[in-house]
């Protein structure tokens, strides 16, 4: 059974019951990505570590490349 026919069944469940049905598959996918980005950030920076991004990634892709 896939993420569809999942949400198919608990849309089917939540209407016999008069509840609210779930959200599709995949709609806090995104949310989920960026919570899982700024807590890794947040872990890097209290231990002392400059936190990733796209700046110091490209300034590192730059300085590899001069050398």
């Amino acid at each position: 059974m896939n993420a569809l026919h999942q949400h198919l069944l608990d849309s089917y469940r939540a209407a016999q019951h008069a509840e609210p049905a779930p959200p599709a598959p995949g709609t806090h996918d995104l949310a989920v990505l960026r919570a899982a980005r700024d807590r890794r950030r947040f872990e890097a920076v209290l231990t002392g570590r400059p936190a990733p991004g796209r700046l110091s990634f490209a300034v590192r892709r730059w300085l590899s490349a001069q050398g």
